[in-house]
């Protein structure tokens, strides 16, 4: 199974200027997980897409391929993952003749997913042959369970947002899942005319902490805490 990791990476950012080169414990937030997927034995090709000089200087420094500058057009706030990944595809098939099985997108962003994460999810995937994508995802809290969830009535008064009664107690509720970002997304190269995670959805669950999505400078602070944490 061919499989071509994208990362995604332009260089405007409102919450945390230049966040995907921004220091974190001594390396740009984006060598995490360049590294991360360089170590992986199952990744074919690990390609950053940019349009930004700096950014791509660093990703070629750091070991990554960096074939081509995204074009500008798809560098704004409201560009779609899907686009992105549908122009590297386009051009590397084009340029190269160069076609993977299934693409894995993993964000600059979640820093703390490993090397490790990427390979159980490479194995996870690789297994059912049904499959159309994979996502990375958190087991919701139990207090935010849909049936623990809560709506207000037309006077103002506390109802069940599900219809049927509610449980509970935790062992009594259904796991329930939410994606973590894009620590891990993995997708057949024939889907993505359509969609990154779609079809036949597996879930590759993540703890809490390797689910740390880099959105705020509060969070650099938490991911340089945890990242030192683990190196002690």
């Amino acid at each position: 199974m061919k499989i071509l990791a994208i990362i995604p990476a332009r260089g405007g950012s409102k919450g945390v200027p230049r966040k995907n080169i921004r220091d974190l414990a001594g390396k740009p937030l984006i060598a995490w997980t360049i590294e991360a997927a360089l170590a992986s034995s199952g990744l074919d090709r690990v390609v950053v897409s940019t349009e930004d000089d700096e950014i791509a200087a660093i990703s070629r420094d750091l070991g990554a391929n960096v074939p081509f500058l995204r074009p500008p057009e798809l560098a704004f706030d409201d560009t779609t993952t899907l686009a992105v990944l549908q122009d590297v595809l386009a051009r590397l098939k084009a340029e190269e003749g160069y076609s993977p099985e299934v693409v894995m997108t993993l964000q600059p962003t979640s820093p703390i997913r490993s090397t490790e994460h990427i390979d159980e999810a490479i194995s996870l995937f690789g297994a059912d042959s049904k499959a159309d994508s994979l996502v990375s995802c958190i087991e919701v809290p139990h207090i935010f369970h849909p049936e623990s969830v809560m709506k207000a009535d037309d006077q103002g008064y506390l109802r069940p947002y599900l219809d049927h009664p509610q449980p509970t107690r935790r062992q009594d509720k259904t796991p329930v899942f939410a994606r973590n970002g894009a620590a891990i997304y993995m997708t057949r190269t024939g889907c993505l005319d359509q969609f990154i995670f779609g079809g036949n959805l597996i879930a590759y669950p993540m703890d809490e902490v390797s689910s740390l999505d880099i959105d705020s400078e509060l969070d650099l602070e938490l991911a340089a805490q945890f990242v030192g944490e683990a190196e002690l």
